[in-house]
C-alpha cells in the first residue's frame, strides 16, 4: 500500500510538470472506491495551477475546485506526453496541455474526488480527521507527547489511527519505532517523555529518508516518471523476520497487529 513518503514521491515526479496545464479532457473507467462527485466535462477549460498532498492524499488545486486523488491498496498515478491508449486497470485520465495523469489502480480501491476547496463537505469528511503532518512545522513535539499519552492502544497502532500524526503506515512505523527502541506492542500511554521525544526525531527521519530513496517498491510502485524506490533495501526490521537485527545480531521477530504484520528487535526494542 502507497505510504506518505510514496504519495509524496509521486508528486514531486509531476507537479512541476503540469502545473498550469490547461485541462482538455476526462476519461473515466471502472467505477472506484468514491465518485469523481462532478460532471467529468465540469473540469474541462480549467488549469492545474498546483499539487500538494494531504496526508496520503494528493491534491490537485485547479482554478476553480480541487481533485483530490487516493492512491488506495495498488494504485499509481503516471504523467507524460504519450500514453498508450488506457488498459483494463487505467480508470482515470485527466488530459491536459502538457500530458496526461493516469490514474492506475488493479484493485480499485484509490478514487478521484472533485470539491469546492477544502472546506467543502466533500473534502472534509476525508481530511478532516487527519492528524499533522509529520515533515512539516507543525509537528511539535509537546504536542505529539501530549496526544500519545492520551492513548492506551499499543503505540504502533496508535500511530497507524492517524489522528496523532499522519500518513506513518506500516512500513515506517515498524522502522521508526526501532529506531527509537521502543516494542511495537507498548501501550502508547506506557511511554516515557524521553522516549516519545526519540520516536518524535525518527518518524521524521525515517520517512525524510524513504523520500530521499524514492519510496518503497515492495511490488509494484512506481513514481509518476515510473520509477521504482529503494527505501526498502535498507529497512532494519520491515520484511526481515528471521534476519540478523543491523545492530546486536538477534533473530527480528515478526507478529500480527490489527490485522497488519509488525516486525520488531526483541532485544533493541524494549516494553
Amino acid at each position: 500500500m502507497p505510504e506518505l513518503p510514496e504519495v509524496e514521491v509521486t508528486r514531486l515526479s509531476f507537479a512541476d510538470r503540469i502545473a498550469g496545464a490547461e485541462v482538455q479532457a476526462v476519461h473515466l473507467g471502472k467505477p472506484l472506491r468514491w465518485p469523481l462527485g462532478c460532471d467529468p466535462d465540469q473540469l474541462v477549460g480549467q488549469r492545474v495551477l498546483q499539487v500538494r498532498r494531504r496526508g496520503k492524499y494528493l491534491l490537485l488545486d485547479l482554478s476553480a475546485g480541487l481533485l483530490l486523488v487516493h492512491l488506495g491498496m495498488s494504485g499509481s498515478v503516471a504523467f507524460g506526453g504519450r500514453m498508450a491508449p488506457p488498459g483494463v486497470h487505467d480508470h482515470f485520465d485527466l488530459v491536459t496541455t502538457r500530458g496526461t495523469l493516469r490514474l492506475n489502480d488493479p484493485r480499485r480501491f484509490g478514487a478521484v474526488v472533485f470539491a469546492t476547496d477544502e472546506a467543502d463537505p466533500v473534502a472534509q469528511k476525508l481530511l478532516g480527521h487527519l492528524g499533522v503532518e509529520p515533515l512539516g512545522g507543525e509537528f511539535v513535539l509537546a504536542d505529539f507527547q501530549l496526544a500519545m499519552a492520551q492513548r492506551k492502544a499499543p503505540v504502533k497502532q496508535v500511530l497507524l489511527a492517524g489522528d496523532v500524526v499522519v500518513g506513518v503506515g506500516n512500513i515506517y512505523a515498524s522502522e521508526a519505532l526501532f529506531l527509537a527502541g521502543i516494542r511495537p506492542t507498548t501501550a502508547s500511554n506506557k511511554v516515557s517523555k524521553p522516549r516519545l521525544a526519540r520516536l518524535h526525531t525518527a518518524v521524521r527521519d525515517v520517512l525524510a529518508r524513504a523520500v530521499q530513496k524514492g519510496g518503497s517498491t515492495l511490488r509494484d510502485f512506481s513514481n509518476a516518471k515510473g520509477e521504482s524506490g529503494y527505501f526498502q533495501l535498507e529497512a532494519m526490521v520491515y520484511g526481515r523476520q528471521g534476519e540478523p537485527c543491523r545492530v546486536c545480531g538477534a533473530e527480528i521477530r515478526s507478529i500480527r497487529q490489527g490485522q497488519r504484520s509488525t516486525f520488531f528487535c526483541p532485544t533493541c526494542q524494549k516494553p
